[in-house]
């Protein structure tokens, strides 16, 4: 079953994306950890293409498609803006590195790949799409 929301990029969007991903998931009888788990992880993930790759430009958008196929969640995060925006390979930061320099930020993609199974950034027809998959129990 399949389940679509297009936004335009601005932060206001993000209740609305939070909320689509728990109405979908809720609706499977999840527990609440992992729908918790999925909606903070796509919800970090559209932030970042709403601030980082177009700088809250309204006039773009973004698609969001989940899935779910037997116990395989699939979410699929299309980025239709002018920009292609591709973050390095993610490596696990050190965390005491981070604390003695009092960092704030940069934590997002960390925390997205510990919640879910495998991320994935590619290009499709000149658009970035982020591909988010958990098995679920």
């Amino acid at each position: 079953m399949k389940s679509i929301l297009r936004i335009a990029c601005s932060r206001v969007h993000l209740q609305q994306v939070r909320d689509f991903v728990r109405e979908y998931l809720s609706s499977r009888q999840l527990p609440d950890i992992t729908v918790n788990q999925v909606v903070l992880a796509v919800d970090e993930v559209v932030a970042n293409f709403i601030i980082h790759a177009n700088g809250e430009d309204e006039s773009q958008f973004l698609d969001l498609q989940l899935t779910l196929d037997g116990h395989n969640l699939n979410v699929e995060i299309t980025d239709n803006g002018d920009t292609i925006f591709l973050p390095a390979p993610h490596q696990n930061p050190d965390l005491r590195a981070y604390i003695r320099q009092g960092r704030k930020g940069g934590m997002g993609m960390t925390l997205v790949n510990r919640l879910m199974d495998r991320v994935e950034f590619f290009t499709r027809e000149n658009h970035t799409v982020c591909h988010l998959s958990k098995t679920l129990a």
